[in-house]
């Protein structure tokens, strides 16, 4: 059967080359990816000779699990939180003037509102950075979102 030359255009010469990048197969469906089970559990207890080898490669299957949609949508609405925390305590800081007692107390105050602003985003970085558990990370950002509530923009203390 004669080729038409209209496929030529779906199709690029060295297809089937052998050295093309693991997990693509020329034609038809995608090969299985890195974190499927006939893979990753396969190619690395022949590497190392046996069962330590498995072992090592379901703890590197079951490590490197995706981030599930509920858990995404929560992380999202609790970075949602704090950024309206960091912009409650930015017009808390704006409208809020010093006590008046004395220069290091205005400035310790002042310190204090600015620190302030910056913890609901300090609290987010490092939540992340420290908690490597999804649950242990969750309970950290739960408990920031509810330590630091921005209380005197909620009470109308600055207008």
């Amino acid at each position: 059967m004669p080729r038409d030359p209209d496929d030529d255009a779906l199709r690029w010469d060295g297809d089937d080359d052998p050295t093309l990048a693991p997990g693509w197969k020329t034609v038809g469906n995608p090969a299985p990816l890195a974190g499927s089970d006939d893979e990753v559990t396969d190619a690395p207890a022949e590497a190392s000779g046996g069962e330590a080898g498995a072992a090592a490669s379901d703890t590197d299957v079951t490590g490197a699990a995706q981030t599930g949609s509920v858990e995404l949508v929560v992380l999202g609405v609790l970075g949602g939180v704090y950024l309206l925390y960091t912009v409650g305590w930015l017009i808390t800081a704006l409208r809020t003037t010093a006590p008046g007692l004395g220069v290091v107390d205005d400035a310790m105050y002042a310190l204090g509102l600015w620190l302030a602003v910056l913890a609901p985003a300090l609290w987010l970085g490092l939540s992340f950075w420290l908690s490597a558990r999804r649950r242990s990370r969750l309970l950290w950002l739960i408990g920031g979102a509810i330590v630091l509530v921005p209380v005197p923009f909620v009470l109308g203390v600055t207008a």
